[in-house]
């Protein structure tokens, strides 16, 4: 007795709640309206004091020539029929008859239109007709490519489920909507291949969406900051991507995707540290090519986040390591400097993150002539003052510039944070503090998940057949299998035997 009225009491809390968050509650119909009309743009639209239809929607939201040429005419010209009559009459897809307060408030909320009669008290029809403002289909600006597709994300839903069903055109591509943000109600599609993405990935997904306490959700950066495994660290745990063609891969892979009504890019995952060094051009181009330019990146991350502060490390303490015939220039680079090499190597880094934010939030033709001209003028001025040194200029001009080598611009950002904590440590302990910051980086990522699975994968733990497409690129006939750390469904990508069978020609 005692647990039934515990679970009545749970289950009314749930339904309360849900009630509060839709921002409807137990209203009538009268009330609604009431509450809709204190706002000017919403419209109460009758046809003639005698005429028995009226039309509630708000003017923003709606089409106006699903109005006037649709259903006008229709209830202009039939004034005697019924509402059941009337929906089938406006052969329109989506009509609704209902008289649940909620679903009218939701759906006028979101562009429909509620017909309803005066002799048929507190039923009517709805009548989807959401206004569709949306932006042309442009280029990646974030993820350009020189060869592959050009096409990227916009801010309509519908349009990106298209741009993504155009290329994965299977019904196995399933997808899951659902709404949050007590205010905004955002519009939230979760999409995956059924029998071959992990069930499992699937339901983390789903629970940790539909876990989401916030009232305004308008890009997807808001879900991947509520639904990463540790939110306090500052390594991106799931990938934003703007190409419909990098999502329509990963999906294929087995991966999951959500897509945020608004937002002009996507969210995939689970991921790993790997993914962010590797371009979806790299698929475009001969393997070999691609495994060089991964190689390539590896080194510009390493050299971008350790020449600082082991520039730091040696000047302060480990002299003894420098080439007697490098000695002689750093010193008279450094003569006449009046700050020891932390000071100089902080005011060079402040100086080349200010011209970045700087080139960012500029309009683009501006902000890359700040970029150039900024970046000429305050070195040459720094070091001329005698502020800094020749020899860490261009080793913070080259350690920026590698930076940039990053595909994934969350791991640039994260790449750019990563060398003050191993400078401040070079400082203070020299080389032996930047293998303490390492050691510490190095714990840090072996604990870190994404969506549960391991974030070092494949390096630890260590999987050897996902080296395939990790660190370097091996040709598509030798990627036969699906990535382990996925635990997909179906793991197999082709017929190996078939791939590796040669059909003889005749002659």
């Amino acid at each position: 007795m005692f647990g039934f009225s515990k679970n009545k009491a749970k289950k009314k809390k749930q339904q309360d709640s849900s009630a509060g968050a839709s921002g409807g509650g137990d209203i009538t119909f009268a009330e609604l309206i009431k509450k809709c009309e204190q706002s000017h743009d919403f419209v109460t639209f009758k046809k003639g004091v005698d005429h028995p239809f009226t039309l509630y929607y708000y003017k923003a939201m709606v089409n106006p020539l699903v109005i006037h040429q649709i259903l006008l005419p229709q209830l202009i010209q039939h004034t005697d029929v019924s509402l059941k009559k009337l929906e089938k009459l406006l052969s329109l897809e989506s009509t609704v008859y209902t008289n649940d307060v909620q679903k009218i408030q939701n759906s006028i909320l979101t562009g429909s239109i509620f017909i309803c009669s005066e002799h048929e008290k507190g039923y009517g029809i709805l009548v989807p007709a959401a206004t569709a403002e949306k932006r042309t289909i442009s280029i990646p600006e974030t993820e350009f490519s020189v060869i592959g597709p050009k096409e990227a994300f916009v801010e309509t839903i519908e349009v990106n489920m298209n741009m993504i069903r155009k290329r994965l055109p299977i019904p196995e591509l399933q997808i899951k909507e659902m709404r949050i943000g007590k205010l905004s109600k955002t519009r939230v599609a979760i999409l995956f291949i059924d029998g071959i993405a992990n069930k499992e990935n699937i339901e983390t997904v789903t629970q940790r969406i539909e876990k989401i306490e916030y009232d305004h959700i308008i890009d997807s950066n808001y879900v991947l900051q509520m639904i990463t495994d540790k939110q306090t660290s500052i390594f991106p745990q799931l990938i934003n991507t703007e190409r419909p063609d990098r999502v329509a891969s990963v999906l294929a892979e087995g991966k999951i995707a959500v897509l945020v009504d608004g937002s002009p890019s996507a969210l995939t995952g689970p991921t790993t540290i790997t993914e962010f060094f590797s371009s979806f051009e790299d698929y475009f181009l001969s393997w070999h090519v691609a495994s060089f330019f991964r190689l390539i990146r590896l080194f510009g991350v390493l050299f971008s986040v350790l020449s600082t502060p082991l520039y730091v490390a040696v000047l302060t303490f480990h002299y003894e390591i420098i080439p007697s015939d490098l000695l002689g220039t750093l010193i008279a680079s450094r003569s006449g400097i009046p700050f020891p090499p932390i000071v100089e190597a902080i005011i060079l880094e402040l100086a080349i993150e200010l011209l970045r934010e700087a080139g960012a939030r500029l309009p683009s033709k501006v902000g890359q002539t700040i970029g150039i001209v900024g970046g000429i003028v305050i070195g040459t001025a720094a070091v001329q003052a005698g502020l800094t040194s020749n020899v860490l200029l261009i080793i913070v001009a080259l350690a920026a510039l590698a930076s940039f080598t990053t595909p994934v611009y969350q791991m640039s950002n994260t790449i750019r944070l990563l060398r003050f904590p191993l400078i401040i440590f070079a400082q203070f302990w020299g080389m032996l503090g930047v293998a303490i910051c390492s050691a510490l980086l190095l714990g840090h990522l072996l604990r870190l998940t994404s969506l549960g699975r391991p974030y070092l994968e494949p390096i630890f733990p260590l999987r050897l057949a996902d080296f395939r497409d990790a660190l370097f690129r091996l040709p598509f006939n030798k990627q036969t299998r699906r990535p382990e750390h996925l635990l997909t469904q179906d793991p197999n990508r082709l017929n190996k035997q078939r791939v590796n069978k040669k059909d003889d020609i005749d002659e």
